[in-house]
């Protein structure tokens, strides 16, 4: 077995990164008062979180959509368990958009009574696999593997930034009837964002005119995100994430999985996750030829 990644730390069944949060952090967050109007971005990594965070910040903040406000996308849509600039959360005025990376079971209790909404994005997890490998060689806090044999290892075992990921995914659909929760998955949005937009609005309760949804579609393709500054996150300093090592927004694609994992390893990708991802009522894209079934929750 791989030595473990000494960048992480386990907190009540899952690894968070040991710089930029703390396990007494972590004990205040199930207190954490939840409004009404709250928005919850909730992913497992490089599961499409910041394009999320994105569209939820033009949809639901005008000042974004039009371009008036010259805020970055991490100030409109702060993290909760990694707050690494120090939002002051509570004092936030409404409607708050927050994302997070947490399991169902970690996550404040006060969404569990079905207040605040949560949008939470899957991706086929050979596609997260290959981000997440291509994001430990930016991030300045995690350790970056060897090689990516060493990385699929340690992802197939679950010795990785929130764990396994079908533990995570698992989780929140078997407890969809506690929350208020969307489920969209990344391949859709990829191959039709307008009709993804239209549905978060939607769940949102926010009526957008149709030169609006146009903008925030717009301003949400990948390319466009890519090169603006305030949302593709160049504007972490350093010592969070290097990008003389890589782009953080890197091809924003279905299918890339193909391009570097080898048959062994898909292989044993598929032996380890094939039975469990087969119980999921959630029909994976695989690739950009395919088309994705909406996911309806």
């Amino acid at each position: 077995m791989e030595p473990e990644d000494k960048s992480l730390y386990k907190y009540k069944g899952l690894y968070f990164i040991t710089d930029i949060s703390s396990p007494e952090n972590l004990d205040t967050l199930d207190s954490f008062e939840i409004r009404d109007d709250d928005t919850f971005v909730i992913t497992y990594p490089k599961s499409g979180t910041i394009w999320t965070q994105n569209i939820v910040s033009l949809i639901v903040y005008e000042g974004i959509r039009d371009g008036t406000e010259n805020t970055t996308l991490i100030d409109k849509a702060p993290w909760l368990e990694y707050n690494v600039f120090h939002v002051d959360l509570p004092s936030r005025p409404s409607p708050r958009v927050i994302c997070s990376h947490l399991p169902y079971y970690l996550v404040p209790k006060g969404l569990q009574n079905k207040k605040g909404k949560i949008i939470y994005v899957l991706r086929n997890p050979k596609d997260v696999l290959v981000s997440s490998y291509h994001f430990h060689k930016v991030s300045s806090k995690v350790e970056t593997p060897k090689d990516f044999d060493t990385f699929v290892e340690r992802f197939l075992a679950g010795r990785v930034i929130c764990s396994s990921w079908l533990d995570h995914v698992e989780g929140w659909y078997a407890h969809k009837g506690d929350f208020n929760i969307l489920f969209l998955s990344y391949e859709e949005m990829k191959k039709d964002l307008r009709s993804s937009v239209l549905k978060i609005c939607n769940f949102l309760g926010k009526k957008l005119t149709e030169n609006e949804v146009d903008d925030v579609v717009y301003k949400a393709t990948f390319d466009n995100m890519k090169m603006d500054s305030k949302a593709n996150y160049t504007f972490m300093p350093r010592d969070l994430l290097d990008f003389s090592k890589g782009n953080f927004l890197r091809k924003g694609t279905i299918g890339d999985w193909k391009n570097i994992m080898t048959v062994a390893q898909n292989e044993k990708f598929d032996h380890v996750f094939k039975e469990r991802m087969e119980k999921l009522p959630f029909k994976f894209c695989w690739d950009i030829q395919e088309d994705p079934q909406s996911i309806s929750s």
